[in-house]
This record gives structure tokens, sequence and C-alpha cells, in this order.
């Protein structure tokens, strides 16, 4: 059963499905590019798309009838006669107002479902990872962990979070990588109680956390993953916050399997923050969803109260941030399965001193 068979499977609130995305159109078509519509119906699927990639189309999509695109409505129309389709989904996540304007402007006559039965239903699919996702899930993060092994000797006092994130980004292209899974974060010292903050000319400091937050992608898939080090001895309050975050994650990795809810999960980690009197210094969410993209569904918060999936591929986050002092987060990703789950991120997580 190809993709767009699993589709119908779960979605019948229209006729036929208009995908646009870029994301959507590569999980669907398994082709990269930045154009093109596909226009599904439960026996059929379309892919129209430009001059530009048409060759690489005609060449690589297997289950669509590929289609140069040259006047988009016309072309659309002539399909949905075909097809004999009154109404029309389209991604209520990813499609502008704009768009949406003017599809109702130029199919008057058909019923256009604006929305989120589409795009819920492409999320779920995309939730549950087949083999081969999976496997390129697992290339990228050999890619980073093979990166972040290599990083080592040159994280030191006197180097710029800057240039440290520089190098880690080169070292992934170097092993492999076809893009960085986002913006590599680098931070250290003080910086680090800022979950998301961006790298600085900082220059690392001895007795100093440094934070990376970094992933690879390969075929289209993205690894995500966190490691704190510290250059030169830690404090004793270092030592202590590095523990907790530790316990957490590793609770939460224990916690891990399909049928938990996101909420749940998220909880057997914060409670052991909580704990330690650290719960208003963890203000983000245990985990998300990685695939296609680096973020996407499920999610472990505190309001994702829907059971994970079997197949899902989640991260497991907790860190404590203390403003003006110091952060710490541990982030490994895992694979759920009906007994538990497999963790994809083999670096070592024990207080690492360089």
């Amino acid at each position: 059963m190809n993709r767009f068979e699993a589709l119908f499977r779960v979605f019948d609130s229209a006729d036929c499905a208009l995908i646009t995305s870029d994301v959507n159109r590569r999980y669907f078509t398994g082709m990269k590019s930045s154009a093109g519509v596909i226009l599904a119906f439960p026996d059929k699927a379309y892919l129209l798309i430009d001059f530009r990639y048409i060759e690489k189309a005609r060449a690589t999509v297997k289950d669509a009838e590929v289609i140069e695109l040259k006047k988009l409505c016309p072309q659309l129309k002539e399909l949905i006669s075909r097809h004999g389709a009154k109404s029309m989904a389209i991604e209520s996540e990813t499609l502008t107002v704009k768009e949406y304007n003017a599809y109702r402007h130029f199919f008057p006559d058909m019923t256009i479902n604006g929305g989120d039965e589409l795009s819920n239903a492409i999320n779920e699919l995309r939730a549950v990872k087949s083999a081969e996702e999976i496997e390129c899930i697992r290339k990228a993060q050999e890619i980073a962990e093979k990166s972040l092994e290599e990083l080592k000797p040159f994280i030191r006092a006197g180097v710029t979070e800057r240039a440290v994130a520089l190098e880690l980004n080169r070292l992934m292209f170097e092993n492999g990588a076809e893009d960085l899974s986002f913006d590599t974060i680098v931070l250290s010292g003080t910086n680090t109680s800022m979950p998301h903050g961006v790298p600085s000319d900082k220059k690392i400091e001895e007795g100093e956390f440094v934070l990376m937050d970094f992933g690879a992608v390969w075929n289209g898939y993205h690894s995500d993953m966190t490691r704190t080090v510290c250059v030169g001895e830690p404090t004793d309050e270092m030592r202590k916050v590095y523990d907790i975050v530790l316990r957490a994650q590793l609770a939460g990795i224990a916690a891990a399997r399909a049928g938990i809810t996101g909420s749940e999960l998220d909880k057997t980690a914060r409670d052991i923050i909580g704990a330690e009197g650290y719960g208003d210094c963890f203000g983000h969410s245990l985990g998300h969803g990685v695939g296609l993209e680096i973020h996407e569904k499920p999610n472990a918060s505190p309001n994702y109260k829907l059971p994970l999936m079997a197949g899902a591929v989640v991260t497991v986050e907790p860190g404590i941030y203390i403003a003006g002092k110091f952060g710490v987060r541990i982030e490994d990703f895992v694979i759920l399965n009906e007994n538990g789950c497999e963790n994809l991120t083999k670096s070592d997580k024990n207080l690492i001193i360089l």
C-alpha cells in the first residue's frame, strides 16, 4: 500500500485532497522540490510540477502521474471533472488565507474543505515511521554523533561559541549531512540559561558549561540531540543540577512506550525536576516528534493528551535553566514500540569534563 492509499484509509472528508506544502509533497512523492502541487483521489494521484523539475519527477516519482504544470487551475479543473469530484480538502496548517480564497474563487461549484481533517490525517501518517524512514533518521543521527566526537578536542577555553558552532557544522557536512536540522545552538557560561540562545562571540572560560543542540539531515530526515559538557572543573551546584537533569531524562526514556500520552511522558521527567525544587526552571516540553521536519507530531508536553503511537520518533530533552548562572539540557530521541523504546542516541550522557 502506497502513501496515497494509506491517506484515504484515514481520510474521507472530501472527494479529493490538494497537497501543496513542500514537506508533504516530498513525503508522498519521495522527491524534494520547491514547487508543485499534488491532487489526490482515492483511486489515483497526480503531481503537477513545472519545467524545472519535470525530468527528475518523471524519472523518480512512482505513485503519482506526473503532469507538467502550465496553468494550475485549468489543469486542476480538468482532473476534478475527470474524476467527478464535488469536494476538495486543503492543508489547513500551511495554505495561506490568500491561497484558500483563490481556490474558492476558481472552484465556485466545489465544496472547499478548509478544516483540519486533511492536515490531521497527514500528520497521523507521518507520525508513524516506516523502516526506511527509521534508517534515514538513524543515519542522520550517526552523522551528528560522529561529528560531536570529532569536535570535542576543539572545545576549550578561549574559543568562541560561534567558532565551535561553525566547526560542528563543518564536521556534519564533512561527515555526509545534506543539511543542518536547524541553526546549531552552542552556548557557554551564563548563556546556557537561555534554552534557544544564539551562538555569540563570547569566549568559553574555565569552569563553564557548554551546551550544544544540533542535528544533521540525511535524505530529508532530521536528527536532534543536545549535550552539555564542562570545560574545566564544575562547581558542586553544577554537578548537582546536571545529575538531576540526567535522572529526569533517564526516567523519561524508561517510561517512553506506545500508548502513553504525551502529557504522561512529560510528567515522568517534570516530577523529578519539580521534586528537587527546580520546577520553575524547566519551562519547555519534554519532547517532540522528529522526521522530515525537526518539530512534528506527536509531542511529549503537558497539553498533549493523545496516546503516542508505535513507530513514532520522539525526543526526550529535559532541562534546568537558572537565569544569570547556567543551564543544562540532555537530549536523546527514541523510537516508541509496544514494550518501550529504542534509543537512537548512543553518545555518552555522563558529565564530560574537557
